[in-house]
């Protein structure tokens, strides 16, 4: 089983060989790590060059944001399975490919997923959240579930037939997306109760007030495209992630 990695990035020079290495360092062997550069400028593109990996296929050129960088990768992916390493994260492990490759080996499975850390941009070995996901039931969407997207991978029929990131949306595309593909799609999703993924904090979505409260009304947006639900499921949705502080350690 191919599996691709798109990495979509810019102007991450401090964080991006750590990401791309706990790609390379994986056990599964059939990967390909597709890096979307959107024209970096502080030496993002020259570190990765200096990667000697075949396997690394990179790519700069301008794009209109991070969700475009990332269909652009997508659309560049020759794996069965299709999954994502933002530039400010990295693998939990070296196996963690391996243990996706192996929930794939149902041919029921459409999508797997894990549990996530949120970890501090200093000190990666201090947790800050720790988002442990539970399995999935249909029910949880209009209670605001979702599953941690850094550690999402799906079979590439699934963009096929459901589609990719909708690029109107600047914040929550990856919202949407989840949406779409298990309230529309009816994806069969496996789960793997071990943290997968470590994020350092710090991402888009929460660096301002307005960024904030931006992310507030595309995930509503998002609800209501989909019919999954609206202002009750938005507030659940946020409240979840409370207890997330909590559950460190």
């Amino acid at each position: 089983m191919k599996i691709s990695v798109i990495t979509a990035v810019f102007c991450r020079a401090d964080t991006v060989s750590h990401a791309v290495n706990s790609v390379l360092s994986q056990t599964h062997i059939d990967i390909e790590l597709l890096v979307q550069d959107g024209g970096s400028t502080d030496g993002t593109v020259e570190i990765l060059e200096e990667i000697i990996d075949t396997r690394l296929k990179l790519v700069s050129e301008c794009d209109s944001g991070i969700y475009d960088a990332i269909n652009r990768g997508i659309s560049r992916a020759e794996g069965d399975v299709i999954g994502l390493m933002h530039s400010d994260d990295y693998f939990a492990n070296n196996k963690v490919l391996e243990q996706i490759a192996a929930a794939f080996t149902d041919p029921a499975v459409e999508g797997v997923y894990g549990d996530l850390d949120y970890v501090s941009a200093t000190d990666p070995n201090r947790v800050i959240r720790a988002w442990r996901a539970g399995e999935y039931t249909p029910d949880l969407l209009v209670r605001g579930w979702m599953p941690p997207h850094p550690t999402l991978y799906l079979r590439r029929e699934v963009f096929e037939r459901w589609g990719v990131y909708d690029t109107q949306y600047r914040i929550a595309a990856d919202y949407d997306a989840i949406l779409r593909w298990l309230a529309k799609g009816k994806i069969k999703l496996a789960y793997i109760p071990e943290v997968l993924v470590r994020m350092r904090v710090g991402g888009e979505s929460n660096r301002s007030l307005g960024r904030i409260l931006r992310k507030s009304r595309e995930d509503y947006l998002a609800l209501r495209n989909n019919d999954v639900g609206g202002l009750y499921t938005l507030a659940s949705k946020n409240l979840s992630k409370i207890s997330q502080f909590w559950k460190r350690g």
